[in-house]
């Protein structure tokens, strides 16, 4: 039984287009992972992983229905990211990225407190390997076989 994500959760990657995200992407889609559409700013219109790449999350969500956000971008960006795929609807995230400074991760904390709880996006991480359904799809940087 699946609890965060399952092989049906539609799943956004915000940097896929990076050598770290493309390579994750690429794995997460041969576990059984769907992934519907990437994320990088200014390339949306290119595919990567015949997968289309949206210029922003609130884009590639409208676009695809994705529910489930990975975050691989730089430490200094990852802040935003995390916190645009909350404003973009999403559901759950999971943010890989290490070296986030302290400062920005209180920020993405006091900026989550203006959800409601019952609308708020779950964060698992961030410097953190994701999240498994094993056998069904995974989220991450985990080896999946």
């Amino acid at each position: 039984m699946a609890i965060l994500i399952d092989e049906h959760t539609p799943v956004v990657v915000q940097g896929i287009t990076g050598r770290i995200g493309r390579f994750h992407t690429e794995e997460m889609i041969d576990y059984g992972t769907n992934v519907v559409a990437g994320v990088t700013p200014g390339k949306g219109g290119d595919f990567v992983l015949d997968r289309p790449v949206f210029n922003t999350v609130k884009d590639a969500v409208a676009q695809t229905g994705a529910s489930a956000s990975i975050v691989f971008v730089p430490p200094p960006f990852a802040a935003d990211s995390i916190m645009e795929a909350a404003d973009a609807g999403v559901r759950f995230c999971v943010c890989v990225t290490d070296g986030i400074p302290m400062q920005d991760m209180m920020r993405v904390k006091r900026y989550m407190r203006r959800y409601r709880a019952e609308n708020r996006m779950r964060l698992i991480g961030p410097n953190c390997a994701g999240v498994i359904s094993p056998g069904k799809c995974m989220m991450g940087i985990m080896p999946a076989h």
